[in-house]
């Protein structure tokens, strides 16, 4: 028996009273796409009733609300999270908050900017720089919210040089299961004031308050960039260049690592075939793709010479310099490896482990064996330089049923050597509904109880985002 009560005519009446009718969706309004993220493969669940409020007053009176009546609330931004994070798997109330989606100021003295969850990071990115600043972190999914990328802690490809979404949150407006609102953090960039509540309520997936404003820390705008493409003869003699490169004091932006497969997948996908394939005459197996930023262009092509040096002491093939519209078509090709995979396989589940630099190769090579052995195609690709691994099972031929029943091995056994490695469950996509046995497991039975604590002392109903991460 569910612990919350059903959503009731009253309750819907009181939801439309709050935000409006239009912005209330009750039965065929709710859109298909509520019912599941961007991994179908962890099921559909339909929300009872989706709202999008405008502003932190109205998200205060459907909390307020949903916590008299007992009824679970889901908090869901753009919905383009991987682990059934933003799926309303109690049913319930989906509040989403892509209707909040203001630049609300800029202090260019201070250099922050406030900001409302539903902004895409895409559009923050774009407008921060028509200021001549940076947000710096950089996920891969750009029209995802920036309230979606602080509750998972997104990191991202330029995570390696400037940390990730956490370091540039300094203030929030949030509102708790109760429907108060709470403001947490100053726009400072120091402080030693009692627990950090901003830092816990960032990566918390929407169980412990839903996230109505932001202040984010932003930095003057390199003026210069530039990538460099290295192609190996395998993943082994690629991965084996990164822990050099970081230990070169050159202060990479970004370091990616691709497989040719995925390469020959996103290039087929895209018409997009910038990244050669034979390079001085050798055929490349994996590549690294490296980028350094700074204010000037002559200071970042002296760092590209000893990069080439590097790369050449570890076997690369060659340094091959990215400019322009043939660094901008890379790019493009690297950020569409995902919907290349989705279009070429039937079923895909993933998983978004880190583990430290050195343990990269092995990891990968343990999961493509435990990948053939149940018969099970492997996709791997990610942010080498920090050790964050987007790896994806993958099928074209299998019925569901049969590729969850081989996949729970695969994840099962590579989970456990993730631990085994000292990594952790989840980088950047976070926990949700999918991972959370993992993170059970890896954590262990104290961690978890003092979680549970503090999702209690938060949320005492347990309404907010039920069925995630604890």
């Amino acid at each position: 028996m569910s612990q919350f009560n059903e959503v009731t005519h009253d309750l819907i009446q009181q939801i439309e009273s709050i935000v409006g009718e239009d912005y209330c969706y009750v039965g065929e309004r709710i859109n298909s796409d509520f019912a599941r993220d961007e991994m179908p493969i962890y099921g559909a669940h339909m929300p009872d009733v989706v709202c999008e409020p405008a502003n932190t007053e109205e998200v205060s009176a459907v909390m307020r609300a949903c916590y008299e009546a007992n009824v679970p609330v889901t908090v869901r931004g753009a919905g383009t999270g991987l682990v059934s994070g933003s799926v309303a798997v109690e049913g319930g109330v989906m509040l989403c908050t892509m209707r909040m989606d203001k630049i609300l100021e800029y202090d260019m003295n201070n250099l922050f900017v406030r900001v409302q969850p539903g902004v895409r990071l895409c559009d923050l990115a774009a407008d921060a720089l028509d200021h001549d600043l940076m947000y710096p972190p950089d996920p891969g999914e750009k029209t995802a919210s920036v309230g979606g990328n602080v509750s998972t802690n997104a990191g991202g490809m330029r995570a390696v040089k400037y940390g990730t979404t956490r370091d540039y949150v300094l203030a929030m407006t949030v509102v708790l299961a109760d429907g108060e609102i709470l403001q947490i953090g100053r726009p400072v960039t120091k402080t030693s004031t009692g627990y950090s509540l901003l830092h816990l309520m960032i990566g918390s997936e929407g169980t412990l308050g839903v996230i109505t404003e932001l202040t984010l820390r932003l930095i003057p705008n390199p003026k210069e960039n530039a990538s460099f493409l290295l192609p190996f003869v395998d993943i082994h003699a690629a991965m084996a260049s990164v822990p050099k490169i970081k230990l070169s004091g050159l202060d990479p932006q970004s370091i990616e690592f691709m497989e040719r497969d995925i390469v020959d997948s996103s290039a087929a996908h895209t018409d997009n075939y910038i990244i050669p394939t034979e390079v001085q005459g050798q055929e490349a197996g994996a590549y690294i793709l490296v980028t350094f930023d700074g204010n000037d262009i002559d200071e970042i092509f002296q760092r590209a010479e000893t990069l080439a040096e590097l790369a050449d002491e570890a076997g690369a093939f060659d340094t091959l310099v990215l400019e322009g519209s043939e660094k901008r078509a890379v790019w493009e090709l690297r950020g569409a490896f995902l919907t290349a995979i989705e279009a070429e396989e039937k079923l895909i589940d993933e998983m978004d482990v880190v583990v430290p630099v050195d343990s990269i190769t092995e990891f990968l090579e343990f999961v493509h064996s435990e990948g053939e052995k149940v018969g099970l195609r492997i996709r791997s690709f990610g942010h080498a330089g920090d050790g964050n691994l987007h790896i994806y099972c993958c099928s074209q031929t299998l019925d569901e049923e049969e590729f969850l029943i081989r996949n729970k091995k695969v994840m099962d056994a590579s989970y456990a050597k993730c631990a085994e490695l000292n990594g952790q469950v989840s980088g950047e996509h976070g926990i949700g509904a999918a991972k959370a046995t993992y993170l059970a497991q890896s954590v262990g039975d104290t961690q978890m109880r003092l979680m549970a604590g503090i999702k209690a002392a938060f949320d005492p109903k347990g309404i907010l985002n039920p069925g995630k991460v604890v």
